[in-house]
Parts: C-alpha cells; structure tokens; sequence
C-alpha cells in the first residue's frame, strides 16, 4: 500500500492537509460531482479504477477528486477503500465472446468477419487544442464507423478475429487440457516463477505509463529479444458480472462491467519455435484503456518466449506496479534525517581517521548485503 508518515510534525500535517481541502472544495469552479467527473474524465476514472483492481466508477470518480487529478493518489485510495469491504462473493468466469461491443477495430485484416466499430475515439482526429467559447453545440447523431453507419444490437458481437486464424491453421495453441486456478495477486503476491494468470494479473493492475514503457524497451530490443508485432483483435465493451446465488447455486447475472481486450499477434522465427505458425498474447484490463491492453497483449508473448531467460518476469511482477514503485519513491520526501546524520558522523569520522594516519573502520555486512561501518 506504499509508505505514509506517522509521526513527526502532526502541526504542519494538518495545517497542510486544511490548505488541500480549502483550496480543491471551495475552487472558484465550484465543487465538481461524482457525475460530473465520471461523464467529463471518464478515461481517468478508467484508469484509477484499473490500476486500483476495483470497478466502481462513483467511488473512483470521488478517488479522483479527491487526489486532485492525482490518477495514481487515485488509484491508492481506491486500493485502500477496497481493503476495508468484506468479501461477499467470487464472480464466475464469463466469456470474452459474451461481450457488448463499442469499439472494435481489426488492424491485421481489412474485411473481418463483423464490422469494425470505430466507436467514441480521437484516434483520427488532429491533436488540435479546442479552446471552450460559449455553451457547445449539439453533435450530431454518434455513428460506428467512418462511413457513418450506425450498427444494430446484433452486429455488438462480432465473431472474433482470433478464430479466423484457427480456421486457416495458423495458431500455435499453447492451451493445456487442466485450467489452473488464477492466481489471486489481491491475496497472495506473486514471484518468479509464476503461472502465466498471475502476470496477467499484475500487468491489469499495473502503472499504464510503466506498463508502456516497458513494452516499448521490450519490441527495441536491448536484452537481444526482436519481436514483430501486428494488433489482431482491439474491443471495448461491456461483459456480465455473474456470481452463484448462496442459496440455489445457480449462476446470476448482478451487473456488468467495462473492459477493454486486445489480442496481438507475433511470428514465431526461434529455432525451436513453429515457424509455420503465429503465437497469440492477451491483454485485458477494466474501462477503456487501449493502451494498457496493447501493451499486456504484447508483453503476455514476450514473456511466455524470452521471460524465463531473462529479466523480463520479475520486471512484469515487481516493478509496475505504480503504488509499489510510486509509494516508494514517495517515502523518500518522508523525515531521514537520523539515517542521514549517522552517514555525516561517519563522513567526519572517516576524515579524522585520514588526518591522523589512522586506518579507516573495516566494512561490515549490513542489512540486506548492504556494506558498512
């Protein structure tokens, strides 16, 4: 859950803690609602409620104003509200083919079996700043697609692109007959080696900008690893949240929830790979957030293909997870000043030592392999 201080200077605490709530409640833009930030910064609350691990667009939208914009003060909020509910069920597995599609785009093919749905994006658009004079227009009429159809309630499940390639051949499967149990990072953190559900689970719950950036290292290839990658199959949409009644035992549906899939594919040219055959990764997080899929899609092969030879495993599970990395970063603005003074006294002992012809301390192991004196 990162670091927080809890001692020392309780005055200047609350006095700074008074000067945040003055300065974001009574804003001369006046106090902005739940509702209002859900519908006006719906891919920030997508985003908190992604790199939090919790679905809930009214409690991350509050996380978010709160935080002030702070995506990642955000997302520890939510983290932390989440770790005070009871654990009331266990959802059932539900099928990514169930899902209402918004936006659905197919790269690798130009006619693929259902529509593409360009859905509500500025992925076309300019990145022109639009600077607000006056109350907005109303938009015209929202389509689907660049030609201006607008899709019917049985065109938001398209067949997916995926089982085109099955039908030609050209999967390399890497399912097994048993189906383990996912790993629960929420309970029981992972280390490497982990089950592939475990990585999974961590790069959903991961930093965006960490998880990108790490992709992006990955396709350059420093560690000697060259990938070719091609986007198959990119959705948005809306999946059912079922869980099992206590009483009948019967699955019910209680909700949904939006997610974001993406499925990336990479030719397989390694000398004991099938070279006749492409390998498929799977990313899927919750809101809309393409980025975070893409990159996890990608990253699931480079892992399955190079991560057990080299780092890449340990840097999925250890390193990006923005609260872990952030929190620590954040410890470092905490009070150190006995850890420091005892490096200065050292310092000082050091040079007297050196002014009187004196050897210095022989080092010594410290904590964690740390040397000193």
């Amino acid at each position: 859950m990162g670091y927080s201080g809890a001692r020392g200077g309780l005055e200047a605490i609350l006095a700074a803690e008074d000067l945040v709530r003055r300065k974001r409640d009574h804003a001369p833009a006046r106090w902005a609602s739940t509702e209002q930030i859900t519908a006006r910064f719906r891919l920030a609350v997508d985003r908190v409620m992604g790199e939090a691990g919790l679905y809930h667009e009214p409690t991350a939208a509050d996380a978010f104003r709160q935080a002030e914009g702070d995506t990642l003060e955000a997302s520890h909020l939510l983290r932390a509200q989440r770790s005070t509910l009871p654990r009331l069920a266990v959802s059932e597995p539900v099928d990514p083919g169930e899902m209402t599609v918004l936006r659905r785009i197919v790269p690798a093919f130009r006619e693929p079996d259902g529509p593409q749905l360009l859905g509500r994006t500025s992925d076309y658009t300019g990145r022109l700043l639009e600077r607000p004079n006056g109350p907005p227009e109303p938009s015209p009429r929202a389509t689907d697609t660049a030609n201006g159809t607008v899709r019917t309630d049985d065109q938001r499940g398209p067949r997916r692109f995926l089982d085109l390639l099955r039908e030609m051949d050209l999967v390399a499967e890497g399912r097994t007959a048993d189906d383990p149990e996912p790993h629960d990072i929420t309970r029981k953190p992972a280390r490497p080696p982990a089950d592939r559900s475990a990585v999974l689970a961590a790069m959903a719950r991961s930093e965006s900008g960490a998880l990108v950036a790490l992709w992006y290292r990955s396709i350059l290839g420093p560690d000697g690893d060259v990938h070719e990658i091609t986007l198959g199959d990119l959705r948005h949409g809306r999946l059912p949240l079922r869980v099992r009644h206590p009483h009948t035992g019967i699955p019910v549906t209680v909700g949904e929830f939006r997610v974001t899939e993406a499925e990336a594919i990479e030719d397989l040219d390694g000398a004991e790979e099938d070279r006749t055959r492409f390998d498929v990764g799977y990313g899927l997080c919750f809101g809309h957030n393409e980025r975070k899929a893409i990159a996890m899609a990608n990253l699931d092969i480079a892992n399955r293909r190079f991560g057990r030879n080299g780092p890449l495993e340990q840097l999925l599970l250890l390193t990006i997870d923005g609260l872990d990395s952030g929190g620590f970063l954040e410890h470092l603005k905490l009070p150190h000043y006995v850890t420091f003074r005892s490096m200065a006294e050292r310092k000082q002992a050091m040079r007297a030592a050196a002014e009187a012809g004196e050897e210095p301390p022989a080092r010594t192991a410290g904590p964690a392999g740390k040397e000193c004196r």
